[in-house]
């Protein structure tokens, strides 16, 4: 039978149709109760007295629970009870009040989701699948060992990199919050992680759409008959300009400069302009024009949410594959290709006796899948709660490493078609690291190719497009944080939220929109992300996987998915991936890398506000820790103890209720 949930306070006085307020409490109508259905949903009740818990058929307790708040945060005499009957169930219902209580009456409500299964996954393969891919990954593989290298990379991936990557994600899932407020269903006294979170990506979001504007700068510069980076008659060229590629016997000499890196050190960049990070010279407004384009072309695409952007990825994500298959191919024809691939490739096993091959390997595959950064759990809280996110995060992170080792490929077999040009060997073609390889040496090898201007406008826009999508997902995690966290402020508001961020991240790109803005980007690639995010990521997996519990989380798991995690994954997330994060953090700041750019080397100081940009974030979480302690009533153990207890219950879809957790 059906039975109304109700109040035990003269709920009768509310007009019918109507909600009802009592001691705060939004007290809905009964008219609109719960229908339990003999169906895969029934509730199945207790037999024993009035008011004991009902066990529901999900493996949760249908608790009574009585929380109201009279303005100072403490519980009145108030509670939520079913009427008398044979059989009694009670489900548990949270209410608090101000403005906590109002974000929780919002969770309540139906949250956003995504379209389709499909969008989800694209936007998880376009976040995790960006420039440091085509690049980063190659150039890493050949330094420390070439093929050799692929042992350690996918040891650390089986379990480093994916477990964590499949934790971020059924986090996200079963909370559905961002990176702020799922602290408080965790353990509140780490909130500050998710802080931290939002400063880091804003960090990213400052120099990351300023390498796109060196590309989107390229492209605009391919629509001509005749590439502007293969001649040494323009403007900026100088005497050292030597064009080997030309018909004439031109031979190569140690001071010789390609047009190729003439065109992005002196008409891009132009840091000859500039004498380093103590003097940047003025603003680059060509540059400034493309990263403005830029920017109004992420506002539009995600201002809507995840029904805009999960439709964009549909091109912004296949687009790169398509393109790569073109390149992988052209490049397998090109003479002396098989040079490059064999120089790719040919293992040096003694690398593996060396500890920063396992570092590089490691943090390549930590920051290749991009745990830590909010998106994992910005993307996944908008998926369905049955959804499988293990299968998601097995999918996603092999397409992601396979596409990695695939890009390799489509690299290095130009850098023996170059190093068969220069007649040299392919260590030194391919001592360019970074966005150089890209915008240097593979820019001077598609100008060099029939139909060159055809080669040079797809690989930019594969370039800007591999970019576009890890921007929608890096300011999707701040956005989903911030929301979720101030819904009260922010929720009818998305719109204007989403263009003040774009309009601060834009204002915060301008320090590498300037001469010397490639030093910044530079020094905030090294200090301002990578220790900054690994001590998140270790603090985040010891959180849950100490705090909140392994045993809860694999029950939460369950409850998503009908299965438990097994060993492996219990194992990695309580031991191994703590001290693979630790490891990586501890070699990291031991060894701190020594920065070079062009012929400009790094003087000491910029160490130091390197260190000191990167601790502005993290810095957030001993903070909050304190403001948590000192906040919380009680005896300081009272005071710990509540603070690394869980303060909100995490709603559990169950048919069309919503059962707590508790």
């Amino acid at each position: 039978e059906t039975e109304p949930l109700t109040y035990k306070k003269d709920v009768s006085d509310c007009n019918e149709g109507d909600d009802c307020k009592e001691n705060r409490l939004l007290v809905r109508n009964p008219k609109s109760a719960l229908r339990l259905v003999e169906d895969g949903n029934k509730v199945h009740p207790s037999q024993g007295a009035k008011g004991e818990a009902a066990q529901i058929s999900n493996g949760y307790s249908g608790v009574q629970s009585s929380v109201p708040c009279n303005g100072m945060g403490e519980v009145e005499d108030a509670q939520c009870t079913a009427p008398a009957a044979t059989t009694t169930t009670t489900t548990t219902t949270s209410t608090t009040c101000g403005a906590e209580g109002q974000q929780q009456l919002m969770e309540l409500e139906d949250r956003e989701t995504w379209s389709k299964k499909i969008d989800f996954l694209l936007s998880v393969i376009g976040y995790a699948v960006d420039l440091g891919n085509v690049w980063r990954f190659p150039y890493i593989c050949y330094q420390n060992g070439g093929g050799a290298f692929l042992i350690p990379y996918t040891i650390m991936a089986i379990f480093g990199g994916i477990p964590l990557f499949y934790m971020e994600l059924a986090l996200g899932q079963y909370h559905r919050n961002g990176c702020i407020s799922i602290w408080r269903k965790i353990c509140p006294i780490f909130k500050g992680i998710g802080f931290a979170i939002c400063i880091i990506d804003l960090y990213v979001a400052s120099y990351y759409n300023t390498i796109m504007a060196w590309a989107f700068y390229y492209l605009v510069s391919s629509f001509t008959a005749e590439l502007p980076w293969t001649s040494c008659t323009n403007a900026w060229n100088t005497g050292n300009c030597t064009n080997y590629f030309s018909k004439d016997n031109v031979s190569w000499s140690l001071h010789s400069i390609s047009p190729a890196e003439e065109f992005y050190t002196r008409q891009v960049l132009q840091v000859h302009r500039s004498n380093g990070l103590d003097d940047l010279g003025g603003i680059s407004w060509q540059l400034t024009l493309c990263l403005l384009l830029i920017f109004t072309i992420v506002y539009f695409s995600i201002w809507k949410g995840v029904k805009t952007s999960g439709k964009v990825v549909w091109v912004t994500a296949t687009f790169p594959y398509i393109i790569l298959f073109i390149l992988l191919v052209r490049g397998a024809t090109l003479p002396g290709a098989w040079r490059g691939v064999l120089y790719y490739l040919k293992p040096d096993w003694q690398k593996l006796l060396a500890t920063e091959v396992w570092v590089d390997a490691a943090a390549q595959i930590f920051f290749s899948l991009g745990p830590g950064f909010g998106v994992l759990l910005a993307y996944a809280s908008y998926n369905k709660f049955h959804n499988n996110c293990y299968q998601d995060a097995l999918v996603t992170s092999t397409v992601n490493c396979v596409t990695s080792f695939v890009s390799g490929f489509v690299i290095f077999t130009v850098l023996g078609y170059m190093a068969e040009m220069r007649n040299e060997d392919v260590s030194e073609v391919a001592k360019d690291a970074g966005p150089s390889l890209l915008f240097i040496t593979y820019a001077e090898a598609i100008a060099n190719m029939p139909a060159s201007t055809f080669f040079a406008i797809i690989f930019f826009l594969m370039l800007l497009t591999l970019g576009l999508d890890s921007t929608f997902a890096g300011l999707e995690g701040v956005i989903t944080g911030v929301l979720d966290e101030f819904p009260h402020v922010w929720s009818k508001r998305r719109e204007l939220f989403v263009l003040g961020l774009t309009i601060v991240c834009f204002l915060g790109s301008l320090a590498t929109l300037t001469f010397g803005g490639a030093y910044v980007v530079k020094l905030f690639e090294e200090y301002a992300t990578g220790p900054a995010v690994l001590t998140v990521v270790f603090l985040e997996a010891v959180a849950v996987a100490w705090f909140y519990g392994i045993s809860q989380f694999c029950n939460d798991v369950k409850e998503m998915l009908g299965f438990t995690p097994g060993w492996y994954w219990r194992v990695c997330w309580v031991a191994i991936s703590p001290i693979f994060l630790l490891f990586v953090t501890c070699s990291f700041l031991s060894n701190p890398p020594e920065l070079r750019l062009f012929d400009y080397s790094y003087p000491y100081w910029t160490t130091v506000v390197g260190y000191c940009i990167g601790t502005s974030s993290i810095i957030c979480i001993p903070i909050y820790m304190v403001y948590r302690l000192i906040i919380t009533p009680g005896t300081l153990k009272e005071r710990i103890l509540k603070s690394i207890t869980p303060e909100t219950a995490t709603e559990i879809p169950f048919g069309d209720i919503r059962m707590n957790a508790v």
